[in-house]
C-alpha cells in the first residue's frame, strides 16, 4: 500500500513538471516585456522577494548620519544611477521612455516611495538587485556606504529638509 502511495506521488510530480515544460515550451506564458504578468507570476516573484528580503537584508540601524550632507549626497547617487528609471521629484509625470519600456515597470519612486520600507530593503535590492526586472545590482559598482546613503535618502524622500528637497527638485531623468 505503501509502494502504491509513493509510486502515485512520484508519477503526480513527474506529470506536473512534464506538463509545465510542456507549458512553458508552447509559448503560451508570455516572455515580451510589453505583457502583463499572471497572478501566479506576480504572486510567485513577490512571495520570492518578500521571504528573501525578511531572510538576507540587513535588521541594523543606517550607518550613514541622516545630515543634510548625507541627504544631498544620496541625491545626487540618485540623479546618477536611478532617476533613469525611477524618475524624479515629479514621480508619474518624469517617467522616461526606458522606463516606459521596462518590465515590470520600475515604481517611480516620488510617487510609488519606498519611505515606509526598512532602509535594509532598500540596501539589500540596491546592492542586490531583484531577479526578473530590470533592477540591476550596485555592488560593483557602489560602495556600501554609498548604498546605505542611497537607502537614507529613499527613507527620507517625502520629508527633506529645505536643502536637500531644493536639490532633489533639480533632479532630472
Amino acid at each position: 500500500m505503501l509502494k502504491s502511495f509513493i509510486a502515485g506521488v512520484a508519477a503526480t510530480i513527474a506529470i506536473a513538471l512534464v506538463g509545465g515544460y510542456l507549458l512553458l515550451r508552447s509559448g503560451f506564458i508570455p516572455a515580451n516585456a510589453d505583457a502583463t504578468p499572471g497572478s501566479i507570476e506576480t504572486w510567485a516573484a513577490e512571495t520570492s522577494l518578500n521571504a528573501t528580503l525578511d531572510n538576507e537584508a540587513p535588521k541594523g540601524r543606517n550607518p550613514v548620519a541622516p545630515t543634510v550632507a548625507n541627504l544631498i549626497t544620496g541625491i545626487d547617487l540618485y540623479a546618477r544611477h536611478c532617476a533613469i528609471c525611477h524618475g524624479s521629484a515629479k514621480g508619474d509625470a518624469s517617467i522616461s521612455p526606458i522606463a516606459k519600456g521596462l518590465y515590470p515597470k520600475p515604481p517611480q519612486l516620488a510617487t510609488e516611495g519606498v519611505e515606509d520600507d526598512p532602509e535594509g530593503f532598500s540596501f539589500w535590492k540596491i546592492k542586490h538587485g531583484i531577479r526578473w526586472t530590470a533592477m540591476p545590482s550596485w555592488k560593483d559598482t557602489l560602495t556600501d556606504q554609498q548604498i546605505w546613503t542611497l537607502a537614507q535618502f529613499l527613507k527620507h524622500m517625502d520629508k527633506l529638509p529645505p536643502p536637500a528637497q531644493e536639490a532633489w527638485e533639480k533632479v532630472k531623468n
